[in-house]
């Protein structure tokens, strides 16, 4: 008759993951390209409540960490980091669109000048938005998904909620300091303080944001769970 194994050797079992064999994965990978887009867009803009300074897309890219904290929880590290290397391909394809579309050459009357000037004030400081970042996205989410499947590994399925606080909170701090030092003096922020504001905004507003939804993605993640059947096998 054999003994039950010890609590200690279930504990030491791998961390269970998921293959990439439903739509969910690309659904995910989908919207983290989109909101990466979008937040470099909006970025280009500086936005002020107050006292605080922050920019045009700060409503959107704790998305992207949220979707990457889903992934990196079912699919693993080595799926997650294939979503960012995509979604970090495809936000430069973009740039390279605007920088195209800006130098097509346009209608010459009044209307055609004005929509010029429009599009290049818009599109125009995006290849250096896009640059800070894409090297913040990629460090940030690599050490966000890093950190949170390095933390399974020890807790199994449990404490997912250490795990997306833990990880979120490193990975954003990477994120938006790598950001704010490049982006900042495109969108206006030349003096020492109003940067200190930007990255201190940034990354506490980030991390709140993720901090406040973590009993939204622990739903969505245990959701999708018990949807991938390759998950419990």
């Amino acid at each position: 008759m054999t003994s039950a194994p010890e609590p200690q050797t279930l504990s030491k079992t791998a961390p269970r993951f998921a293959s990439v064999g439903s739509p969910y994965f690309g659904i995910m990978l989908a919207c983290m390209a989109v909101v990466l887009i979008l937040s470099n867009i909006g970025a280009a803009k500086g936005v002020i409540f107050g006292p605080i300074i922050t920019d045009g897309g700060f409503f959107l890219f704790p998305l992207a960490y949220i979707l990457g904290d889903v992934m990196s929880e079912i699919y693993g590290f080595k799926v997650a980091r294939k979503a960012i290397i995509t979604s970090f391909a495809l936000s430069a394809f973009a740039s390279l669109c605007y920088w195209i579309i800006i130098a097509l050459p346009g209608f010459n009357d009044d209307y055609g000048t004005a929509k010029q000037a429009a599009i290049e004030g818009a599109l125009g400081p995006v290849p250096q938005i896009v640059l800070a970042s894409l090297l913040a996205f990629l460090a940030g989410q690599t050490i966000n998904s890093l950190i949170l499947v390095r933390m399974k590994a020890r807790s199994g399925e449990k404490t997912l909620w250490a795990r997306l606080m833990g990880s979120s909170g490193v990975g954003e701090f990477v994120d938006t300091l790598i950001f704010c030092s490049i982006a900042a003096s495109v969108i206006g922020i030349t003096d020492f303080g109003s940067f200190v504001n930007y990255v201190l905004v940034g990354f506490f507003y980030k991390v709140a944001v993720q901090y406040i939804l973590v009993p939204v993605t622990s739903l969505v993640i245990g959701w999708i769970k018990k949807r991938e059947p390759s998950y419990w096998v």
